[in-house]
């Protein structure tokens, strides 16, 4: 099962000559066990973090030294020790704190105290956020998730326990990692992760290593991932906090000579995106001393259902604090998958004074060691300051063991052979239905690597096509894909099609070579592709409206909305992709354009108050289109500034941007070679984005203008096309028009502009309409405009709903069009925490 969330990061190793190794198990007075206290050396961040079980394993120098041991509710408690022999043993007893409550007399109308004490808090927030320059430290970080329960099966599949790794019953440990981790950072806002080692339970892959930095000193505190909440969550010591949050006092304690207060915080509403929980702040100071607080999904949480976070800060220098440990508790229910998991973040060797050389800090925000994964299970033992359970250790060795065999096995050909006769043979089904995959396997030579072959097709059911210009379309499509050597592949994709209504047989094929030269840049590489044959276009390669939404309009609402030609053609095309994700192609194309007309007529539910339209776009009646060729040749580039990296041993893998991405296209009609009979010149520019304002919402928009330097011969496939759509179902959003007519406003204008804009308020205003709020249903609101000329343009508005059980979005939209009335419809697709990943074509 493919894991949605791996949280990160935490300590590291201290070895300073010769060291005592600590173990012990802290409970409370009832011999009850506190899981995930925190346990340091005094006057250091060298500390470690107990298990669940409450046992730790601290590594200190030999000699005398203080041994803090604290946790949240309890008295904090401090042991002298010797450390003078290798290992020593020593329990760790906590007591509950004895809590304080402040002589105030809250009288009717009153305040309580914990007001007076968060506004303070509230004045100090800045200060603390921005006190420190620099540092360095030393993180460990541990990922679990385990498996409560799972349903039988998962869309139709019948689930595998083994493949999960579970038991019978559904329970076991699905995820398993752990990491080491240096962070340096820099103001302003300067980060690198340098991973030191990393290692996930039964796999080569690798863990995410990546901190969840959880800082409530921050006015919105985005808690993991964005996903879980796109706004983020307000912090119980924001500047705006006291709009969304009631305080109670519960007392205070005295610790290390300071008045430490707890202070209950609680939501004003449901519904807004707020924590509920405790929180503990010092007098005087007003800084955060420890937290537990709790989200959940009646505070806009999202894909997961609880999420308890657990910090403790203690000091690192004369008022300096900073995160000792940082405890993640979830739970979620996806599909019936009942999973709960934990993440242990221990931060260690603090340091605030780190002199960086320049240019240290690159586009490489996170890199992993060479050695990071081949470390032993000897180093794990030594370095990992959190003990592992007895089910995670076994988890360790059961599922190592398996795959270390597994992969021991691939090098032998009897195993290679096995596993190409273990695939299942091809059944009706998959060929009408679900489709057909092979592979073949093979050792590589050069490398000693398993390789593998790929063959592909789509069911033939799945890919039948029906308009009124072929009629029925059988059509089989297949893919092969062959690694020619490390770092290049060669696939080869075909399409046979055939119109049973007009007789018409029409093949082609893609060859593509992909060449990755430096093989420490995944998204960095050269691809040709080789094309030729007959194929069906629509008059817009855009493709505005899919053949399956026009094969349903066409046999049920007599709608053609499809057009299309036919053409034989060749091509060649070359694209050159950086890892600074700068992207140029070229291409040249011949097409041998074919005018076809309708040759059916057939419905499913007949209607004589309408009739087809014609093939030829209705509105470009006016421009003629025979049989004709072109020679084009095409220019392309995209850019987005500002790109950071993850670097692997193998490679780097782009994390984005937080800046635009700028795109430029340019297509010459070139006339007089093989006959063409085209002679123009194209132009475009946008530039696109998607910008969260945390609170507020996401903004998305396309800018783009364009325009023909000259159009001397210009048939319709050439003309600048704009996405229309006229069907109640839409995806391109941000990309499209939802009411505008496929091709009445295509033209050749020498100048054009488009605006394409829609804000998601992820929740804002509606999680203050009842029903809406609870059903997490979102307002989305845009405007999509173009314009050539006072003759030519056109203007929509739309809002609507989205995240509709997390999938559904329905908009109303109003159009403004030239010379035509305004129009208002309704259009639905995708949108949502998961709809936004979703389409159908």
């Amino acid at each position: 099962m493919r894991t949605l969330f791996i949280l990160s990061l935490l300590l590291c190793v201290y070895t300073v000559g010769h060291t005592t190794v600590i173990t012990g198990r802290i409970t409370d007075d009832k011999n009850q066990v506190l899981p995930f206290a925190t346990v340091f050396i005094k006057n250091t961040t060298i500390g470690t973090t107990a298990n669940q079980q409450g046992e730790y394993v601290l590594d200190v120098p030999q000699g005398s030294h203080v041994i803090v041991c604290q946790y949240m509710g309890f008295k904090k408690q401090e042991i002298p020790i010797t450390a003078n022999a290798p290992k020593q043993t020593l329990d760790i007893h906590l007591v509950p704190l004895s809590m304080q409550m402040k002589e105030v007399i809250i009288k009717n109308g009153g305040e309580d105290p914990a007001y007076a004490i968060i506004r303070q808090a509230i004045k100090k927030r800045s200060y603390y956020q921005s006190q420190v320059d620099a540092y360095t430290c030393d993180s460990y970080l541990k990922n679990l998730m385990k498996l409560r329960g799972a349903p039988k099966k998962f869309f139709g599949q019948k689930i595998d326990k083994d493949d999960l790794g579970v038991d019978s019953t559904g329970k076991g440990i699905v995820f398993l990692s752990e990491s080491v981790t240096k962070i340096s950072y820099q103001k302003p806002g300067k980060m690198k992760l340098d991973v030191i080692s990393d290692r996930v339970s039964g796999g080569d892959g690798y863990g995410v290593s990546f901190p969840a930095f959880i800082n409530f000193y921050d006015n919105n505190v985005e808690a993991i991932i964005s996903q879980i909440n796109p706004r983020g969550f307000i912090s119980p010591i924001s500047e705006n906090a006291l709009l969304y949050y009631k305080y109670h006092y519960e007392g205070s304690f005295q610790e290390d000579g300071k008045t430490v207060n707890k202070i209950q915080v609680i939501p004003r509403r449901k519904q807004e995106p707020v924590f509920s929980g405790t929180i503990f702040i010092t007098d005087d100071d007003w800084r955060i001393h420890s937290t537990d607080l709790l989200l959940t999904k009646e505070y806009q949480l999202e894909l997961i259902d609880t999420l308890r976070i657990r910090q403790t800060h203690i000091p690192v220098e004369k008022n300096v604090w900073r995160t000792k440990d940082q405890v993640l508790y979830f739970t979620m229910k996806p599909f019936g998958f009942n999973i709960v998991g934990t993440s242990v973040n221990v931060y260690s060797n603090y340091n605030l004074h780190p002199n960086f050389p320049k240019k240290y800090f690159d586009k490489v925000i996170m890199k992993y060691d060479t050695a990071s994964q081949k470390r032993s299970v000897a180093y794990w033992d030594t370095i990992r300051p959190v003990p592992l359970e007895k089910d995670e250790a076994k988890d360790f060795v059961v599922k190592d063991s398996t795959a270390k065999a597994f992969r021991d096995s691939m090098k032998l050909s009897r195993n290679i052979d096995s596993l190409r006769k273990k695939q299942k043979p091809v059944s009706v089904m998959n060929v009408l239905w679900s489709g057909v995959t092979r592979r073949d396997y093979y050792m590589r030579e050069s490398d000693s690597s398993l390789v593998t072959n790929y063959y592909t097709m789509r069911g033939l059911v799945k890919s039948l096509q029906y308009n009124t210009v072929e009629g029925l379309v059988p059509r089989i499509q297949t893919n092969f894909t062959w690694p020619v050597k490390r770092g290049q592949s060669l696939s080869l994709a075909t399409e046979w099609r055939y119109g049973l209504s007009n007789g018409h047989f029409n093949a082609n094929g893609y060859l593509t070579y992909i060449q990755r030269n430096d093989q420490r840049y995944q998204n960095a590489y050269n691809q040709w592709t080789l094309g030729g044959g007959k194929r069906v276009n629509q008059f817009n390669k855009a493709n505005p409206i899919s053949p399956l939404m026009n094969a349903l309009y066409t046999l049920l609402l007599k709608e053609n909305y499809m057009k299309i030609y036919e053409n034989y053609f060749g091509m060649l095309a070359f694209e050159r992709r950086w890892s600074s994700s700068l992207r140029i192609g070229a291409n040249l194309t011949y097409e041998d354009r074919i005018p076809l007309e309708n040759t059916t007529d057939f419905v499913i539910f007949k209607n004589d108050k309408k009739s087809f339209t014609p093939n030829h776009p209705e509105d470009l009646a006016n421009i003629p289109f025979v049989r004709s060729q072109a020679v084009m040749f095409g220019l392309r580039a995209s850019y987005q500034p500002g790109q950071r990296f993850i670097e692997y041993p193998t490679g780097r893998v782009s994390m984005g941007s937080k800046y635009p991405t700028f795109e430029a296209n340019y297509t010459k009609g070139i006339p007089d070679i093989l006959g063409s009979d085209v002679d123009y010149d194209k132009w475009q520019f946008s530039v696109h984005d998607d910008m969260n304002f945390k609170l507020l919402g996401t903004m998305k928009y396309r800018l783009t203008t364009g325009g023909f330097i000259n159009s001397n011969a210009v048939t319709i496939p050439d003309l600048q096309h704009f996405n229309g759509n006229q069907v109640f179902y839409n995806t391109r959003y941000v990309n499209s028009f939802q009411m505008a007519p496929y091709y009445k406003y295509s033209n050749a204008a020498s100048w054009y502009g488009m605006v394409n804009m829609e804000h998601h308020f992820n929740g804002l205003l509606t999680n203050k309409i009842p029903l809406f709020n609870r059903l997490k249903w979102n307002l989305v609101a845009g405007t999509n405009i173009f314009y050539v000329n006072k003759d030519n343009q056109y203007y929509e508005v739309f809002a609507g709903l989205e995240n509709i059980f997390k999938v559904i979005r329905v908009d109303v939209v109003g159009g403004y069009q030239s010379s035509s009335p305004t129009r208002v419809g309704v259009r639905v697709g995708f949108g949502g925490i998961l709809g936004g990943a979703l389409n159908i074509e």
